[in-house]
């Protein structure tokens, strides 16, 4: 049976193999310095033009919102966080362990608002016994699968800049946002709206590597320094540069992602028909279906999909497609539980 446990299971798209394989006995000048990676860096500058930033490439997810946040935080200052949040729930306390408190909320959907971020500030205004918060952590898309609009990003920033805010993107799925069906988002306007983002290309056909998109010109200062410092600088970064540019050459990054989604709404499609009740209303490629304990149960097992949530009565199962998902999987799926009498 098809595995529906991530989507990071397969190794990489044939695309970035090839290019690696291609370029593997070319010498070239270590530390991202290289061609590669100034090329990489420059396909994805033209996706946000006319915005201007920096970009580094790093190895993951975990290493990319660590570096990040503690690069631009004071020891007394906090970030703050949908209850959700990947930084919150998947990282082991990597945040926590430079030293700087995360602020969660709950937040419906995983969608931060001006609403939901206000009682925070006013928890710890003009208290210096409590930490300051100085960053609005988010994910597009949500580790529910749901995704902000352009006018909620837009809303979003204006609210941190009357704040002094800084505002963060965690994009380990972005490409599945900006592909997500009415989605009205572009790259320029992840630069336009942010202080800086990450463009993810682990879940979304690369061995492994997110990009850092630095956009604050405060922020751009020494920030090398922090990626040395941290272990997040390699020696072989043209291993990274060359990923980024077979992803964003010829629109790999968006194709990639947009297959992934068309899976998983298929396979929501076919859910809401045999009448199952979804936990989010996700447009990208993590659905989540709310099952009984039975059948839940043999799914979990026979398709590796993840357990999500668990009552006395139901448990939410979270089904994860991937640029690699075929048709024929979804099919299967979905003719599994046609034989099981749903």
């Amino acid at each position: 049976m098809y595995s529906f446990r991530n989507d990071y299971s397969e190794g990489a798209h044939p695309a970035v193999l090839n290019l690696l394989q291609e370029t593997n006995f070319v010498q070239s000048i270590g530390y991202g310095e290289d061609e590669y990676c100034l090329k990489a860096k420059e396909l994805i500058l033209q996706e946000m033009a006319p915005e201007k930033a920096d970009i580094y490439f790093v190895s993951g997810g975990t290493q990319a919102n660590m570096l990040a946040i503690a690069a631009v935080l004071r020891p007394h200052e906090a970030v703050i966080a949908a209850a959700s949040g990947h930084i919150c729930v998947h990282e082991a306390g990597a945040i926590e362990a430079t030293g700087h408190k995360i602020l969660t909320t709950v937040a419906p959907q995983g969608k931060l608002t001006a609403e939901l971020i206000l009682p925070l500030l006013k928890a710890h205004e003009q208290d210096h016994h409590m930490v300051k918060p100085r960053l609005v952590y988010i994910s597009n898309s949500t580790e529910t699968g749901t995704v902000y609009s352009a006018e909620e990003l837009a809303s979003l920033r204006e609210f941190c800049q009357e704040r002094q805010l800084l505002l963060y993107v965690d994009g380990a799925r972005l490409g599945a946002a900006l592909t997500a069906p009415h989605n009205n988002l572009t790259m320029a306007d992840m630069a336009a709206y942010t202080d800086f983002f990450s463009i993810g290309g682990t879940k979304n056909g690369a061995l492994f590597g997110e990009a850092l998109v630095i956009k604050n010109e405060i922020l751009k200062n020494d920030f090398i320094y922090q990626v040395k410092q941290r272990g997040a600088l390699l020696a072989k970064g043209r291993v990274l540069g060359l990923q980024f540019l077979a992803l964003f050459s010829e629109g790999l990054y968006y194709k990639n992602a947009r297959h992934a989604n068309e899976q998983a709404l298929r396979l929501k499609e076919g859910l809401l028909k045999r009448g199952f009740r979804l936990y989010a209303n996700s447009s990208t490629n993590q659905q989540f279906v709310i099952m009984p304990h039975s059948l839940g149960k043999r799914l979990i097992e026979e398709y590796q999909c993840e357990l999500w949530q668990v009552t006395e009565q139901e448990m939410v199962l979270r089904f994860v497609t991937s640029w690699a998902t075929p048709e024929q999987a979804i099919d299967e799926l979905l003719g599994d539980l046609d034989q099981s009498g749903i």
